[in-house]
């Protein structure tokens, strides 16, 4: 891993003049990543991730925290106690150069099962499960940090919309086994590429299939 997305950002914190990455999936073409949308306040942020602001409660676990806009204003608006975690060792330095208090570099798989109120993951956080198969260990990891009345706030898109539409109305998918929210990714910046990585988009359907078979309630309690 090149953490091209956390020079990017560090990048962007020292000097906002610097140039977007570029992002290229396996079903959509080339478009730029505004790093300005990792810096948002709370009044930039669109009313979903918002509304997880507003739900949050307690001690706090921020999975994929980027440039930490969501811990940072939990812990600075909210007073809550926050921990933010990125796999991005420049992500990690922009969150405390912002001020977050408790920033670590850490995978969720391999971090100890500490117990949160609340585990937030915004920002398409179901892309961290990676593929579809690995949805069951994603969210069996997540239900271990739970404690009793605990919360994860997570959002998700279906991408159903992204594949045609035949004249009956039908939509036309690729064949083969694969989930058609599992996507492939590469991300470009200042004409190095990240090695191709996975990320999941989930239907609320089948992420709350899967959350009744480990016995966790799932709600939609927003859609944008």
């Amino acid at each position: 891993m090149k953490d091209l997305l956390g020079k990017a950002l560090l990048a962007y914190y020292y000097d906002k003049e610097t140039e977007n990455p570029l992002t290229e999936t396996s079903i959509s073409e080339i478009e730029e990543l505004p790093l300005s949308h990792f810096f948002r306040t709370y009044h930039e942020m669109p009313e979903l991730e918002q509304k997880a602001l507003d739900l949050a409660t307690g001690k706090v676990l921020d999975i994929g925290a980027g440039a930490g806009s969501h811990a940072l204003y939990l812990q600075n608006k909210k007073g809550l106690d926050v921990t933010a975690i990125d796999i991005s060792k420049g992500a990690c330095e922009v969150c405390k150069l912002r001020g977050i208090h408790k920033v670590y570099q850490e995978n969720m798989f391999t971090i100890r099962d500490e117990k949160y109120d609340t585990i937030l993951l915004l920002m398409n956080g179901t892309g961290i499960c990676g593929t579809y198969d690995n949805l069951p260990v994603f969210l069996s990891k997540l239900k271990l940090f739970l404690g009793k009345n605990s919360q994860i706030l997570i959002d998700s898109s279906d991408i159903i919309y992204m594949f045609n539409v035949d004249n009956d109305g039908g939509i036309w998918v690729p064949g083969g086994n694969t989930y058609y929210g599992e996507l492939t990714f590469q991300l470009q910046y200042k004409h190095e590429k990240e090695a191709p990585f996975k990320w999941l988009f989930v239907d609320f359907q089948t992420l709350k299939n899967n959350c009744n078979v480990l016995g966790l309630r799932c709600e939609c309690i927003l859609q944008g």
